[in-house]
């Protein structure tokens, strides 16, 4: 019987609800809006399914991967779909040629404003949705045994997640399912809080006092190295801001299990693993217009094939790892010092309780970090003029 004592231990991918046969497994969310695993002891009868499926752990299975991923950093040829993009569109052409046959293609995309979780496609027109990021833990229940009816099936899957999603994946499908299963994943920082996405909209909204029809969680009007969310309000009002992504990169309401991620490091469980190529302007020309370049490793045979059926859409160059390695790809998120007095003071006192203390709305934090911010400008406007006349 699985039992969550430690949260780092568990990364909420539901492959032990998805295989328990007696459906005595639920996925239960914390006061963050995690979902870990409760057990109702009256249904299981100690089979043991659920501990065997667990992948997160430092011996998670490859599945024969390369041990040293084939490294290309590119960008889609088509300047329109890189626009739509957030990178450098290699999501987006991985789409497009495995669905030129029959396939279904499951990524993340919204329930609602508030509610980030994946889903099923079998047309472009229905991947669309699934564009761009979203800084949230998607909401994946059902979503494996929905995988694992269409491989069943006979259906061709194409499955986008992060590492942990993906090994739980992998790790619940029977290996003789795997043949028609192609999984991407994508280089993550961390995953935020669902309850405290849902609380910072509801939070803009009374704010601005109109609801919120669209998000963008990383709007590229401000270049591909920007990070601003914005908010597109039923009043046609935007407002773009950076609350949200500073407590995010603070690590202050990321999933516990993100602090002992064993998947940030270059042995992969995806057949391609996608990320922004950041540093591609330290070795490389190409490209170096702020307009986005993606990461793209090739970690399998079934990987290879992808990409090299990907390159109609794709300008590429090969690169190796010393020239992509990144914070992600090294070592989990670090916890802050304050990580285990968010959550606590989330129920007290909310989104605004949280945003505050921190200094991301107005409050002595907030006030106190825009003078210390005024202050280092000076030093460099300072320090310019000087170097000016030197």
């Amino acid at each position: 019987m699985i039992q969550i004592s430690d949260k780092r231990n568990c990364c909420g991918c539901t492959a032990c609800a998805s295989i328990c046969p007696h459906k005595a497994i639920t996925m239960t969310p914390d006061v963050m809006g995690f979902l870990y695993p409760v057990v109702d002891t009256s249904l299981c009868v100690e089979c043991g399914l659920c501990e065997k499926v667990c992948q997160f752990h430092e011996g998670y299975d490859r599945y024969a991967n390369y041990d040293i991923p084939i490294v290309f950093g590119c960008r889609h040829k088509d300047e329109a779909e890189l626009v739509r993009s957030q990178s450098g569109a290699a999501a987006w052409a991985i789409m497009q040629t495995f669905l030129q046959e029959p396939g279904v293609v499951y990524g993340v995309g919204y329930e609602s404003v508030t509610h980030i979780v994946h889903k099923r496609a079998t047309t472009l027109e229905e991947c669309q949705e699934f564009r761009g990021s979203k800084y949230v833990q998607s909401n994946l229940r059902g979503v494996f045994q929905q995988v694992k009816d269409d491989l069943k099936a006979g259906h061709r899957v194409l499955f986008f997640g992060t590492g942990c999603q993906v090994s739980g994946l992998k790790s619940f499908l029977p290996l003789p399912l795997h043949d028609n299963l192609f999984v991407v994943d994508i280089v993550c920082h961390a995953t935020p809080s669902p309850a405290f996405w849902k609380a910072y909209v509801q939070y803009m909204e009374k704010k601005y006092n109109s609801t919120i029809t669209k998000v963008d969680f990383r709007d590229q009007t401000f270049g591909w190295h920007s990070h601003e969310e914005s908010f597109f309000f039923s009043n046609d009002k935007k407002v773009s801001s950076h609350i949200f992504r500073s407590l995010f990169y603070d690590h202050l309401i990321v999933r516990n299990s993100c602090l002992n991620c064993h998947f940030t490091n270059f042995k992969r469980v995806s057949d391609i693993t996608l990320s922004d190529f950041w540093g591609w302007e330290n070795h490389y020309k190409e490209w170096n217009d702020n307009k986005g370049v993606s990461l793209f490793l090739v970690n399998s045979d079934k990987g290879k094939q992808m990409f090299d059926k990907c390159q109609p859409f794709l300008s590429f160059i090969e690169s190796d790892i010393d020239k992509c390695v990144q914070p992600q790809l090294q070592h989990p998120a670090e916890q802050p010092v304050d990580y285990l007095i968010v959550p606590q003071l989330f129920q007290e006192k909310g989104f605004k309780g949280v945003a505050r203390k921190y200094g991301h709305i107005p409050g002595k934090k907030y006030y106190h970090n825009k003078i210390n911010a005024y202050i280092h400008q000076i030093h460099l406007i300072l320090s310019r003029i000087k170097h000016s006349f030197s």
